[in-house]
């Protein structure tokens, strides 16, 4: 969440940073709350006078001997007077912080200066291709099509348990799944510096207001009957950790990482990706998450990303780094980098995993701060990114390893975690 006191301070720089991420009548929005904020302030002084005046007259009032004066008559009207004063504007101040929140809720973080600024992603910049795309000696087919010629997936059972987009996994495609997990968690965790964490799957609805799901996407995620949410992101639950807490500076860089199934209604997806496992509204993923003192969370999103893609060049998978626009970030985002990764039967790049920096935007939500070297609470700088998406880690080994026999071969650093060179 953007600071008011900011926004208050310098609120031509903020109109220009929210108008590039294409918030539709941007500065009526910031002047209305710099308005809304103004009588808040008005009405907060009118308060006070009035509380100092009930003070004062209550304790003429108490020195008051004859209850039945007309004096303490006049004086007790006036105390009356003033306490029915107190509550109206107790009740203004209510709904103009109300009003307040709900714009400062809406509002998306602002870009940093390098991000470029575009609606969509057109606007995105290749920063880096790595690896040799293959050219196939035959047609390459689809990952649904290949698992479904060995028996290795099943989308009608499915379909019958839950709906449409889930799948079922079987045999050695289940077994590939496992084996990319295991090995992403053993790559960030031995090599890469994380600490792995076994985190909840349902949170509260606190904590999806904290990471920036609620209230603004409420309609793209799934929420129980008694309040909880399903974690479209492990993000959620790892960056919560912190939440509500001073954290001491000596414990500093935290750096988590997590493997949850993850849960998206995919409302904005309509028709889009609707063969195979390319978008489910249930995948597992591996997520980092870097909690760090502010003025290092640059650094750090560039430490990020590399472990994010040490992940394809040990799969030895064709992958670009994309620069995402200021119109095509995620909320919560400040600068992002996008992996994405080569899909033979599609001819493109699809996105593999997005590492965030989110500078102090969450932790703002959350009150999550800490202890600087001169004592102060200061906030804390979140950031986030898959390590990475195992769906489509799998469509990508699937399609980049297809054999013409219709095989699969397995990447070479995941054999020891399967038994095996091949499937099929």
């Amino acid at each position: 969440m953007l600071n008011l006191k900011d926004i208050r301070k310098d609120l031509n720089f903020f109109k220009e940073k929210i108008k590039s991420r294409f918030i539709n009548n941007s500065d009526q929005i910031l002047d209305l709350l710099i308005k809304l904020d103004e009588n808040h302030r008005k009405n907060l002084e009118t308060q006070q006078e009035l509380q100092n005046q009930r003070n004062s007259i209550s304790k003429n009032l108490s020195v008051e001997k004859d209850k039945n004066s007309e004096k303490f008559k006049n004086l007790s009207s006036e105390v009356s007077s003033i306490k029915n004063s107190i509550a109206t504007l107790e009740t203004e101040l209510a709904k103009l912080q109300s009003n307040i929140n709900e714009i400062l809720h809406s509002l998306p973080n602002i870009p940093l200066d390098e991000v470029p600024v575009s609606q969509d992603e057109n606007g995105n910049i290749e920063v880096k291709k790595s690896g040799s795309v293959r050219k196939f000696d035959f047609k390459p087919l689809s990952h649904d099509v290949l698992a479904k010629n060995l028996d290795l997936i099943d989308f009608e059972t499915a379909a019958n348990i839950s709906g449409s987009r889930f799948v079922i996994l079987k045999k050695d495609l289940a077994k590939l799944e496992r084996a990319l997990i295991n090995f992403m968690i053993d790559l960030h965790t031995n090599e890469n510096g994380y600490l792995e964490h076994n985190v909840p799957i349902l949170v509260n609805e606190k904590s999806m207001f904290g990471t920036g799901q609620l209230p603004k996407f409420k309609d793209e995620q799934f929420q129980t009957n008694n309040n909880l949410w399903l974690i479209p992101t492990g993000e959620v639950s790892l960056t919560n950790m912190v939440a509500d807490k001073i954290t001491k500076y000596e414990d500093l860089p935290l750096r988590l990482v997590t493997s949850t199934p993850c849960f998206r209604l995919e409302a904005g997806a309509a028709g889009k990706d609707t063969q195979g496992i390319m978008r489910q509204h249930q995948f597992s993923k591996v997520e980092l998450v870097s909690i760090i003192q502010p003025e290092f969370r640059v650094k750090e999103l560039e430490r990020m990303l590399s472990c994010a893609e040490k992940v394809l060049e040990l799969l030895k998978l064709p992958y670009r780094v994309m620069l995402l626009s200021s119109g095509d970030m995620g909320f919560s985002a400040e600068k992002t980098y996008d992996l994405e990764v080569w899909i033979p039967s599609q001819n493109k790049y699809r996105e593999i995993s997005s590492c965030s920096s989110c500078s102090t935007f969450q932790a703002n939500r959350m009150k999550a701060r800490y202890k600087t070297i001169d004592n102060k609470n200061e906030l804390l700088a979140t950031l986030n990114g898959s390590g990475l998406a195992i769906g489509r880690t799998i469509i990508a080994i699937l399609e980049n390893y297809q054999n013409k026999d219709g095989t699969i071969s397995i990447p070479e650093v995941l054999q020891k975690y399967m038994s095996q060179k091949t499937i099929g």
